[in-house]
């Protein structure tokens, strides 16, 4: 597949609270064939730990 599916971006920058939710949201990424691009950002927020994990589909010949 050249393309993401369902019309999703080629670059994807995911983004949630530090919990199951985020780390299944970026494995479905990693299923659909996105890799991950570079390391993840954390930040406290005043409440909880803030997550960001950015993801590139692979540009394919």
């Amino acid at each position: 597949m050249s393309r993401p599916p369902d019309g999703l971006p080629l670059y994807r920058v995911l983004t949630g609270t530090d919990d199951a939710g985020f780390c299944r949201r970026v494995s479905e990424a990693l299923s659909l064939g996105y890799e991950l691009h570079g390391g993840p950002a954390i930040t406290y927020n005043g409440e909880g730990v803030i997550v960001a994990q950015a993801v590139l589909w692979p540009a394919r010949s």
